[in-house]
């Protein structure tokens, strides 16, 4: 599993990430995802590590922590959720009750 990093500078670097997160053990993988029309960063990132007790000291150690100006948001990153699945199915209007 990997640590996924919210809030984050548009100008931070795989390099800046890795030199963060190597505090807390061997940083495996970085992955910051980019807008597809902009190729401008998306403002979060991934982070793999060698072993969860190290993403775990790292989640407990910056999630909150300030860091290039931004309050960061760090915790295990969750699987990606399908996102085909919801296109015709009636979309947001199944979340609400028909009470009227």
């Amino acid at each position: 599993m990997s640590v996924y990093v919210g809030n984050l500078s548009y100008q931070v670097t795989e390099e800046d990430l890795r030199s963060v997160f190597a505090e807390y053990g061997t940083v495996k993988q970085v992955s910051i995802p980019t807008d597809r029309e902009t190729g401008r960063p998306r403002g979060f990132a991934f982070v793999e590590m060698d072993a969860d007790t190290q993403e775990q000291a790292a989640i407990e150690k910056l999630d909150g922590a300030e860091w290039m100006g931004r309050d960061l948001k760090v915790n295990k990153a969750r699987p990606r959720e399908d996102r085909g699945s919801s296109f015709g199915q009636g979309g947001r209007g199944d979340r609400f009750s028909n009470r009227y």
